[in-house]
């Protein structure tokens, strides 16, 4: 693991979004409302898992350094013209010598495949398209993606 015993304790935030793309079937269920599967309710259940990963991250990246979490907040949206896109965005706080990026990121991901998980049996045409950190601050630098 690297070294972090000389780093500075600073206020950090990890924004991480991904996108799901949906066939119609399932994204005009979704829209309306949080639909209840076999399993469970799609997207209650994927904050839950989601929330479950940012707290066990480390467990999961090697290398990965166990740290508090302060906060962690998931929001879902739907995009595009058809509402095919669903876009899940996770955001980590937390106040300690190393960043969240990893959490936000394992976070979001693992809502992602949540929902894929849960919706399969509606339709296997589901993507999981582009994950990304949007946003980290704190520690030696900021970082703003576009």
């Amino acid at each position: 693991m690297v070294d972090v015993s000389d780093k500075q304790i600073t206020k950090r935030m990890a924004i991480a979004q991904t996108t799901l793309i949906l066939p119609l079937s399932v994204s005009s269920l979704l829209k309306n409302g949080d639909i209840m599967t076999k399993k469970g309710p799609v997207l209650s259940t994927a904050v839950i898992a989601g929330t479950m990963a940012v707290k066990r991250t480390f467990e999961l990246i090697p290398f990965c350094h166990p740290i508090p979490i302060d906060s962690i907040q998931f929001e879902s949206r739907f995009e595009g013209t058809d509402d095919r896109y669903l876009v899940l965005t996770c955001t980590v706080k937390n106040v300690a010598k190393t960043g969240i990026e990893m959490e936000a990121l394992t976070g979001v991901s693992v809502a992602a495949l949540t929902v894929y998980d849960m919706c399969k049996a509606l339709s296997h045409d589901i993507v999981i398209s582009e994950t990304r950190l949007l946003t980290k601050t704190g520690g030696k630098s900021d970082v703003q993606t576009t």
